[in-house]
C-alpha cells in the first residue's frame, strides 16, 4: 500500500475570479448601503464554487460582517426539509446569542421550526397561510439582524435543496426590500437536467431583476499553473502543466487531484474513468480510515462523530487515528460546528457510495437505524426523525420504515414543509402495500385538528384512508395539486360502496377545491355531491365543513336567501360539534350575507367582532379573510375611508402574523377604497405593494384591474390596456365571479368607449348584461351601467353610434331598475345612470344636473362628484342660455376643476378646461383676450379642422375629398397629420376625442353627414 505523503492540496493562493470577487464585493458595498443582495453562483462539480464563497465569506468578515453559511444535503430528497436555512439560523445563534433571541421576540414560536433552540413550537395550522407566514417570519428576522449590521449568509449546493427550501429562498429574495444582507447560493449546473426541479426555480429567479448569476468557468491554462504552484509551493514544469491542464480540462478539483496524486508517486496509476480518479486516495488510505471513510459516506453529506462512532464500532484510539488519516488526505473535513466530519468535496463521497456493494449499503443503512433507534441523542433532535427514516427505508425493512417514515412526515408537516411531507406518504404508502395487517393496526391515526376531520376514528388504528387523505392535504399545501387530485380519485375509488359517507364527503370537497384551483370549472358540482352524502347524517365536523365551503362558494358566485340559510346552518352545526375555525368561517360568510341582504349594521358588526376575535386566537386560517372581506363590505355600502382604515389595519395585522397574501388582497381593497376617495397616487401605490407580494393568480389580477381602473382615469390608456390584458389572464375563465367579471368589463368598456369603439363599447354591455347580476353585485353593476351611459351620451352624434341606440338606452334602463339603490352611494350612482341616458338623448337639463349634485354631494366620491358638477355647468352653458346661467356655471365648474386637478383625472379636467375656454369663464387663473379655439389650440390648420369634422361624422377619405374637392390622396395625408398632432392611434379614438372636446356641436357632425 502507498503510503500517504503530506501535500497540500488546496492552494494557499486564491486563483483567477476576479471578475466574480468584484460583482460579489461591489454586491457587499452595496449591501451595507442597505439594499438586499441576491447571488447565484452556477458551475460544475470542482470547478471552484466553494472557493469562492471561502474567500468571499474572508473578506466580507474582514469587512465587518456577520458571515454564516449552510449547506443542502442528499438526505433533503428524504424529507430533511429546511436544513441549510437551520444551519445558517443555528450558526447565527452561536455567534450572536442572545441578539438572536431579541430579534426573535414575538416570533419564537413559530421560528422553532426552523431552530428549535428558540423554544417550543405553537400548534401548526395547516393550510396555505402557515406555511407562508413561517417564511414571512423568517424573512422579518433576517431584516431584524440585518437592520444594524451586515449579514453575508451563503447557502451551498442547492441543486440537492428540498423543496421547501427552494421556495423559502424565492420568498426570500421577492420580500426582501430593505436591509443590509447578503445572500449567495451555489448550485451545480452539470447536474440540472431537463427535469430536475431546481430548473423552474432558476427560470423563475432570471425574472427576478434583484437577483444575479454568476457562472463559473473552468480555469484556463494559466490558472491552472498558478493553482499548482499553490498547491505545490513551488513552480511545475511546463510539461507537467500541459499533462494536468490536459486530464483535468481546467476543472479546479480535477488539477487538485492530479497534481496531489503525481505529487503521491501515482504517476500511471489513474484510471481514465472519473470515479477512479476520485478515489484514488481513498484506495490509498490505511484499511481502518478507508472503512471509516466509506461508512461515513453511507451516513449522509454530514455525519455527527457519536454517530460515526456508534457505527463504525471502532475503539476509539483506533477510530481518531482511522479519522485522523481521513482528514489528513484531504477527504473528510470537520464540520463548521465541530460535532462532526464531512466529505471535502461531493464527488468524492458520490464515488465511494457508488463503489459501495448492494449488500453493503442495505447493512449500513441498517446499522446506522439501530444506532440512532437505541440513542435518539446522536443526532439533533429536528433531524432524528427524517435520518431514521431515510435509514430504515434504505435498509429494506418494512416493518421498522413504515413507523420512521410516519412519524417523520408528522414532524415535516409541524414544519410546513409539505412537499417533503408527501414524499414521505407516498413512501408510506408503498410500505404499507409491504406490511402484514398487525404492522398496519399497530399504527395510531394522525392529529387532524384542521386537516382532516376525525369522522369518528380517533381512537383506532390508522386506515388506508387516513393515509389517503394526509397525503392529499400535504399535495395540496404543497402546490402538487395534480399529484393530490390523483390521490382523491383513489380514495373515492375506494369508497365507492357508499360506506363511508363522511370521508366520501371530506373527499369530494376537496376535489372541489382542486378542481377550482386547476381551473376546471368552479367546484360546485363536488360541493353539491358533498352536500348529499352529509344530508341526513348526525352531526359532524365533516358535516360542519362542507356547509361552510358551501356558504363561502354562494356568497362569491350566487349570494342571496338559500346561501344565507346554509350559512346560519354552518353556524350552529360547528358549534355543536366544537369545530371553532368552522364556526369562524362561517359567521364571517353570514355577516357578509347580512349586509347584502340590507341588515348593513348587525353584518358589518359581526364581521368588526370577528376580525377582534380570531386577531386574539391568533387564528390564521380565518384571520386573513376576515380583514379582507370586512374592509371590501364596508367599501361595498360606501363607507370607503372606514374601509380604509380597515383596509390599512388589516394590512398590519397579516403582517404581524406573516400572511402575506392576505396582505396582497388588504392592498387591493385598499386600493379600491382610495379611488373611490378620488386619492388615486396612494391607491396606485397600494396596487403596487399588492402586486408585489401577490403570491395567487386572483390578488395578481385584482391589483392589475385597480391599476387598469386608475389608468383610465388618467387617460393613460396604452397601460390600461396593458394591465387588463394581465388581469384577465390570470382572473382566468373557469371561475366567474362578479366582484371579478364585471369590473374587467367595466375597464373593457371604458377603454373602448375612449378610443372610440361604440360597437366594442356595447360588445361589452351586452356581456355584462347576458351574464346578469346577482344579488350584492350592485356595488360592481352601477359604476358599470354608468359607464356605458356615459359612452352613449359621449357618442352622441356619431354616425356609428345611431343604429339600435334607443334599444341600447332602453335596456340600459331596465337593468338600473332592477338593481337596489337603497344606500346613498348607490341611489347617487342610480341619479348618475338616469342624467346620463338623459343626455344620451339630448334631454338633460341644468336643473336636473343640479338635483344629481346634491344626490353625490354627500357620498364619498369625489371623481363622480367632480362629473356631475362638470355636467352641470355645461348644461348651463349650452347654446341659448343667458348670462345669468352663465355666471351660474361658473362655481360648479371651478369646484370640478379643483377636484379634477387634486385627483389627477386628465381627460376630466381637460375637458373642464375646454368648456371653460369656450364660456370665457377663469378656472383660477385670468383667461386671456385672443384665447385660440380649441381646434386651432391642438394644432390643427383650418383644412384639418374641416377633415375632422368629415371625420368624426364618420366619413370615408374618397368621401371627404368628394366633399372638400380635394383628391383621396391629399386627404389621407390630412387625416395621418390630425392623428398624429392629436396624439391618437386611429380614426375612432380621434372622432371620440372631438365629441368629448365638443370640437364641433352633434348638428354640424349630423349635417356633415
Amino acid at each position: 500500500m502507498l503510503s500517504i505523503v503530506q501535500t497540500q492540496s488546496v492552494s494557499p493562493v486564491f486563483v483567477g475570479r476576479i471578475r466574480e470577487l468584484t460583482t460579489l464585493d461591489a454586491a457587499l458595498a452595496r449591501a451595507r448601503a442597505g439594499e438586499p443582495q441576491a447571488l447565484m453562483i452556477g458551475g460544475e462539480a470542482g470547478v471552484g464554487k466553494t472557493r469562492l464563497i471561502e474567500e468571499f465569506l474572508a473578506r466580507s468578515c474582514a469587512a465587518g460582517a456577520v458571515t454564516a453559511i449552510g449547506g443542502c444535503v442528499e438526505m433533503g430528497a428524504d424529507g430533511l426539509p429546511f436544513a441549510p436555512v437551520a444551519t445558517v439560523l443555528r450558526a447565527l445563534h452561536r455567534q450572536l446569542g442572545d441578539e438572536l433571541a431579541t430579534a426573535a421576540a414575538g416570533l419564537e414560536g413559530e421560528l422553532a421550526r426552523l431552530l428549535p433552540e428558540l423554544g417550543e413550537a405553537t400548534r401548526e395550522a395547516h393550510n396555505e397561510t402557515g406555511r407562508v407566514r413561517l417564511f414571512e417570519l423568517t424573512a422579518r428576522l433576517l431584516e431584524r439582524l440585518a437592520a444594524d449590521r451586515t449579514l453575508v449568509v451563503a447557502i451551498e449546493d442547492l441543486h440537492w435543496a428540498d423543496s421547501s427550501t427552494r421556495e423559502l429562498l424565492s420568498y426570500l429574495f421577492r420580500s426582501l426590500h430593505r436591509a443590509h444582507l447578503v445572500v449567495v447560493v451555489t448550485y451545480r449546473s452539470d447536474d440540472i437536467h431537463r427535469r430536475h426541479p431546481l430548473r423552474p426555480f432558476l427560470a423563475e429567479l432570471d425574472r427576478m431583476r434583484t437577483v444575479r448569476r454568476i457562472e463559473l468557468s473552468r480555469f484556463n491554462r494559466a490558472e491552472v499553473q498558478a493553482q499548482m504552484a499553490g498547491i505545490n509551493g513551488s513552480e511545475p514544469g511546463q510539461a507537467l502543466v500541459d499533462r494536468v491542464f490536459e486530464r483535468s480540462e481546467g476543472n479546479a478539483f480535477f488539477v487538485e487531484e492530479l497534481a496531489c496524486s503525481i505529487a503521491q508517486g501515482c504517476e500511471t496509476g489513474l484510471s481514465e474513468s472519473l470515479r477512479d480518479l476520485l478515489l484514488v486516495r481513498v484506495e490509498a488510505l490505511p484499511e481502518d480510515a478507508g472503512r471509516v471513510v466509506r461508512i461515513a459516506a453511507k451516513g449522509g453529506s454530514e455525519v455527527e462523530y457519536p454517530l460515526l462512532a456508534a457505527v463504525a464500532g471502532l475503539g476509539e484510539d483506533q477510530l481518531i487515528e482511522a479519522l485522523r488519516d481521513a482528514v489528513g488526505a484531504n477527504i473528510l473535513l470537520p464540520t463548521a460546528d465541530g460535532d462532526g466530519y464531512r466529505f471535502r468535496h461531493a464527488l468524492v463521497r458520490e464515488a465511494v457510495v457508488d463503489d459501495l456493494l448492494p449488500g453493503e449499503r442495505t447493512r449500513l443503512n441498517r446499522r446506522y437505524a439501530e444506532a440512532l433507534e437505541a440513542d435518539p441523542g446522536l443526532v439533533r433532535a429536528d433531524e432524528r426523525a427524517a435520518r431514521l427514516a431515510s435509514y430504515w427505508y434504505h435498509a429494506h425493512d418494512p416493518a421498522k420504515a413504515l413507523p420512521a417514515v410516519l412519524a417523520a412526515s408528522v414532524e415535516a408537516r409541524r414544519r410546513y414543509a409539505y412537499a417533503e411531507q408527501m414524499r414521505l406518504l407516498e413512501r408510506a404508502l408503498e410500505l404499507w402495500e409491504d406490511n402484514p395487517p398487525e404492522i398496519r393496526q399497530a399504527q395510531r391515526p394522525f392529529d387532524y385538528a384542521e386537516v382532516y376531520p376525525a369522522c369518528g376514528c380517533d381512537d383506532q388504528a390508522l386506515s388506508h384512508l387516513d393515509l389517503l387523505a394526509e397525503t392529499v392535504v400535504a399535495a395540496h399545501l404543497s402546490g402538487q395539486r395534480e399529484r393530490a387530485l390523483a390521490v382523491i380519485k383513489r380514495a373515492l375509488r375506494a369508497l365507492d360502496g357508499g360506506a363511508d359517507p363522511l370521508r366520501a364527503a371530506w373527499f369530494w370537497t376537496q376535489r372541489g377545491k382542486l378542481i377550482e384551483g386547476l381551473g376546471r370549472g368552479d367546484g360546485w358540482a363536488e360541493l353539491s355531491r358533498a352536500q348529499e352524502l352529509v344530508r341526513g347524517l348526525p352531526p359532524s365536523a365533516v358535516h360542519a365543513d362542507v356547509l361552510a365551503q358551501v356558504a363561502g362558494w354562494s356568497m362569491m358566485h350566487e349570494p342571496g336567501p338559500e346561501a344565507f340559510v346554509t350559512a346560519e346552518r354552518a353556524v350552529e352545526l360547528a358549534r355543536l360539534v366544537g369545530a371553532e375555525g368552522t364556526e369562524l368561517h362561517a359567521r364571517l360568510t353570514l355577516g357578509w350575507l347580512k349586509v347584502d341582504s340590507g341588515d348593513v349594521a348587525g353584518g358589518l358588526a359581526e364581521m368588526a367582532e370577528l376580525c377582534e376575535r380570531v386577531t386574539e386566537l391568533g387564528n390564521v386560517s380565518v384571520l386573513g379573510r376576515a380583514y379582507v372581506n370586512y374592509a371590501s363590505a364596508l367599501e361595498g355600502v360606501g363607507h370607503s375611508t372606514q374601509a380604509v382604515e380597515a383596509a390599512l389595519k388589516g394590512v398590519e395585522v397579516v403582517r404581524r402574523f406573516g400572511l402575506s397574501d392576505a396582505r396582497a388582497r388588504s392592498y387591493c381593497n385598499l386600493a379600491e377604497s382610495l379611488l373611490s376617495l378620488g386619492r388615486w397616487a396612494e391607491a396606485e401605490e397600494a396596487a403596487l405593494a399588492a402586486r408585489r407580494l401577490a403570491a395567487g393568480a386572483k390578488p395578481r389580477a385584482t391589483a392589475a384591474s385597480r391599476l387598469a381602473e386608475l389608468a383610465l382615469g388618467r387617460g393613460e390608456l396604452d397601460a390600461a390596456e396593458r394591465e387588463l390584458t394581465v388581469a384577465r389572464e390570470h382572473y382566468g375563465t373557469h371561475d366567474p365571479q362578479p366582484q371579478y367579471t364585471i369590473p374587467v368589463l367595466r375597464h373593457t368598456l371604458s377603454l373602448a368607449a375612449a378610443r372610440g369603439r361604440i360597437k366594442d363599447v356595447r360588445a361589452a354591455l351586452d356581456e355584462a348584461l347576458a351574464a346578469g347580476f346577482p344579488p350584492g353585485a350592485q356595488r360592481y353593476a352601477w359604476p358599470l351601467l354608468l359607464s356605458a351611459a356615459s359612452a352613449e351620451a359621449d357618442a352622441r352624434g356619431l354616425p356609428a353610434a345611431e343604429p339600435d341606440r334607443a334599444e341600447v338606452l332602453g335596456r340600459i334602463r331596465t337593468a338600473a331598475r332592477r338593481l337596489p339603490g337603497r344606500l346613498p352611494v348607490w341611489d347617487a350612482h342610480a341619479r348618475l345612470v338616469d342624467a346620463e341616458l338623459l343626455r344620451a338623448e339630448g334631454r338633460d337639463t341644468a336643473e336636473l344636473w343640479a338635483e344629481v349634485t346634491a344626490a353625490v354631494e354627500p357620498v364619498e366620491r369625489p371623481y363622480q362628484l367632480a362629473l356631475a358638477q362638470y355636467r352641470w355647468a355645461e348644461a348651463l352653458l349650452a347654446p341659448g342660455t343667458d348670462g345669468a346661467d352663465r355666471q351660474c356655471a361658473a362655481r360648479p365648474l371651478a369646484l370640478a376643476h379643483a377636484a379634477a386637478e387634486r385627483i389627477g383625472a386628465g381627460p376630466l379636467r381637460e375637458g373642464i378646461e375646454l368648456l371653460a375656454r369656450r364660456a370665457r369663464l377663469p378656472l383660477g387663473e385670468p383667461l386671456p383676450d385672443n384665447e385660440p379655439e380649441p381646434a386651432e389650440e391642438l394644432g390643427l390648420t383650418p383644412r384639418e379642422r374641416d377633415v375632422l369634422r368629415l371625420v368624426a361624422a364618420g366619413q370615408s377619405n374618397r368621401r371627404i375629398a368628394e366633399e372638400l374637392f380635394i383628391s383621396p390622396k391629399t386627404a389621407s395625408v390630412h387625416v395621418s397629420n390630425i392623428l398624429a398632432k392629436l396624439g391618437v392611434s386611429g380614426r375612432g379614438e380621434a372622432a371620440a376625442l372631438a365629441h368629448r372636446l365638443r370640437l364641433f356641436t352633434a348638428e354640424s357632425a349630423t349635417a356633415a353627414n
